[in-house]
């Protein structure tokens, strides 16, 4: 990493996706590249800015390529050379919309290959890297095809209004760093469940990497999806399902051997299981907390540390929480304002690219102070991006530009994480209903 061209994120997004890729990936789906300001290789950086602004809008991204934020990424057509880029969106618009949502993902996926081979390092202790998956949900805006896709929750008052999308992703627990993400309607009759995105997306986990869940994939078919995709995992249990593995009520902490079989509920509405069908493994029972508030911990696992060590490891599941967070909030992924199913995929992948852009400039951060990337803020990592644009673009050489950003970095290096003695807890709770507002009545006309 310490090559000059991964000095900025603007190089970072030049280095992991070339101009002769897209070229490449246009030629391959028989694509004619688009000639002109707005190429597709500078719409996917347009879109990632958009996601890393805090603003965010078309305008906004038209400013910023007005004031060279693209530049060395333009084709060098008339209106660049004489510097008479619009200040109008519309071309901008209509190269979101006819950019190829296959080479977008393609290129996606090159950008999240290239910053893992480049920044993600292997657990401490275990040689492997480790993943954590989690599921959420992203609310969509009230469109008829975004409606038929991805229809809206219904209860016995009716229909809601917004359409609703449910979203798995899996991060490096050391890094941060997002693996491209899957996702499915979340209501209706195509509706999909977080254990099923997880089993299409396993496949896209690196050779050999672990994979950690909680107590919602803590089931059979999970566990042997990562089998037969030669994953080693660790999943938290239900009291229940630990017992029922166990073979009793488990009234001390201990490690034991297990075999997990499959029962006859076990995916019976997808796939039946073959009478062979088992996971060899082990059963970790772990009291966890302090005085009172110790609470029993079921974990399955096949990785070969001991019992204190894979609880340890577990300890750090929370992550993926501030994760979810920073791509719902931070890169403003909680709500996305298209009109069309390809242009919500195209957005759900661009941002992933823009919050890994960010997640490789901690990196960068923490490796110059000798720091863990885990020990610094998302947010504020992200403020100082977005504060150091304006010097960033005014630097007149690339030494210059380089100088600054090494700033950039100490500035992200300074703002990290308090060293909490435990997580900060934030319980769910069901919010009361609102009171209600009498019903208007017309006032006596005056005397």
């Amino acid at each position: 990493m310490a090559s000059p061209d991964l000095s900025s994120i603007a190089l970072l997004y030049e280095r992991c996706a070339p101009a002769t890729l897209f070229e490449y990936l246009q030629k391959q789906a028989g694509i004619k590249g688009r000639r002109g300001i707005y190429s597709l290789r500078v719409v996917v950086w347009m879109m990632i800015l958009q996601r890393l602004h805090a603003k965010g809008t078309l305008t906004t991204a038209v400013q910023l390529l007005q004031q060279g934020a693209a530049r060395g990424l333009l084709e060098p057509c008339k209106r660049v050379r004489e510097a008479r880029i619009g200040c109008s969106p519309g071309g901008y618009c209509q190269g979101r919309q006819k950019a190829s949502t296959l080479v977008v993902q393609q290129v996606s996926d090159e950008i999240v290959q290239r910053l893992r081979n480049e920044l993600s390092q292997p657990w401490p202790g275990l040689k492997l890297p480790v993943f954590v998956v989690d599921g959420s949900s992203v609310q969509l805006a009230h469109r008829k095809e975004l409606v038929e896709k991805y229809p809206p929750a219904k209860n016995q008052h009716g229909r809601a209004h917004w359409p609703v999308l449910r979203l798995l992703v899996m991060h490096d627990l050391g890094s941060g760093m997002a693996e491209r993400p899957c996702w499915g309607p979340m209501f209706g009759d195509q509706a999909v469940s977080e254990q099923e995105l997880l089993e299409r997306a396993i496949e896209r986990l690196p050779p050999g990497a672990v994979l950690m869940g909680d107590r919602n994939f803590g089931i059979f078919s999970v566990g042997y999806a990562a089998k037969q995709s030669h994953h080693p995992v660790l999943l938290r249990l239900t009291e229940v399902r630990a017992r029922k593995l166990y073979g009793g009520s488990i009234s001390r902490q201990g490690d034991y051997s297990v075999c997990w079989k499959a029962s006859r509920w076990d995916g019976r509405r997808r796939r039946p299981w073959s009478t062979d069908a088992s996971l060899q493994g082990r059963l970790i029972a772990w009291r966890v907390g302090r005085g009172k508030s110790k609470k029993w911990l079921y974990l399955f696992t096949d990785l070969g540390l001991s019992a204190q060590q894979i609880v340890d490891l577990y300890g750090n599941r929370g992550n993926i929480e501030t994760d979810l967070r920073s791509l719902k909030r931070t890169v403003r992924l909680h709500q996305i304002a298209v009109k069309t199913v390809h242009l919500l995929e195209k957005e759900l992948y661009l941002a992933t690219s823009a919050y890994n852009l960010v997640r490789a400039v901690m990196c960068l951060a923490a490796r110059r102070a000798n720091l863990s990337p885990r020990q610094l803020s998302f947010s504020f990592v992200l403020d100082v991006v977005n504060a150091a644009w304006p010097r960033l673009l005014t630097a007149k050489s690339r030494q210059e530009h380089h100088a600054e950003f090494d700033r950039v970095l100490d500035y992200a290096a300074s703002y990290k994480l308090p060293k909490r003695k435990k997580w900060r807890s934030y319980p769910r709770a069901v919010w009361g209903r609102g009171a209600t507002f009498p019903d208007r009545k017309v006032q006596p006309e005056a005397l």
